[in-house]
C-alpha cells in the first residue's frame, strides 16, 4: 500500500474517531483527548514545510468546523506543523534518519525520541489551544491542569494507537 493512500485512510479514520467518539468525551471538564494530532505527527520525514502547514491548517479547520471552535484548532495545528521539522532536526542522528520516506515512529526514531517528539508537539498544541480557549489569566491553575491532564491522556491514546498500528522494530540477537 502506498504511503499516500495510507495517510488518506489514516486521515479519514482519525477525523471520524475524533469527531464522533473523542469529542464526546470530556472527563469532568479537565481532559479532552485529541488523537487527531497523529495526522500531523505521522507525516513522512521528507514532507516539505509548506505542505505540513497546509495539512496542519486544513486538519485544524476541519476539526474547528465540527467542534464550532473558530480557528482554535487551526492555529494550534499550524503551529505544531511549523515546529515539527525543527524538532525532528534536533532529534535526528548526525547523518539523518535512514529512510526519509518513512514516518516518525518508535521503529524509525527509537522509542525515547518518539515519545519526546510526540510529547513536545502535543504539549505545544495543548498550550496554544487551551490558552486561546480559556483566554483568562485568572484561570491559570485550571488552565495548567487541563493542559497537563489532556496532554497525558492524548499521549496515552497515542501509545495505544502505537501498540495497535505501529510497525515493530526487529529484535536484535
Amino acid at each position: 500500500m502506498s504511503e499516500l493512500f495510507k495517510n488518506i485512510i489514516r486521515f479519514v479514520l482519525l477525523i471520524f474517531v475524533q469527531v464522533f467518539i473523542l469529542n464526546n468525551i470530556m472527563l469532568n471538564g479537565w481532559v479532552q483527548p485529541y488523537l487527531y494530532l497523529l495526522l500531523i505527527l505521522l507525516l513522512p520525514f521528507q514532507t516539505p514545510r509548506w505542505l505540513l502547514l497546509m495539512i496542519g491548517t486544513a486538519t485544524g479547520w476541519i476539526i474547528d468546523n465540527f467542534m464550532h471552535t473558530p480557528g482554535l484548532h487551526a492555529a494550534a495545528c499550524a503551529a505544531i506543523a511549523y515546529l515539527r521539522p525543527f524538532l525532528i532536526g534536533m532529534l535526528a542522528p548526525q547523518g539523518g534518519f535512514e529512510d526519509t520516506t518513512r514516518s516518525p515512529s518508535p521503529a524509525t526514531m527509537g522509542t525515547g525520541k518518539f515519545v519526546f517528539y510526540a510529547g513536545m508537539l502535543v504539549l505545544i498544541h495543548h498550550v496554544i489551544y487551551f490558552t486561546l480557549e480559556v483566554f483568562n489569566f485568572q484561570a491559570t491553575p485550571y488552565l495548567a491542569m487541563k493542559i497537563v491532564f489532556s496532554t497525558l491522556v492524548t499521549l496515552l491514546l497515542i501509545f495505544v494507537y502505537g501498540l495497535l498500528f505501529f510497525e515493530k522494530r526487529p529484535r536484535r540477537r
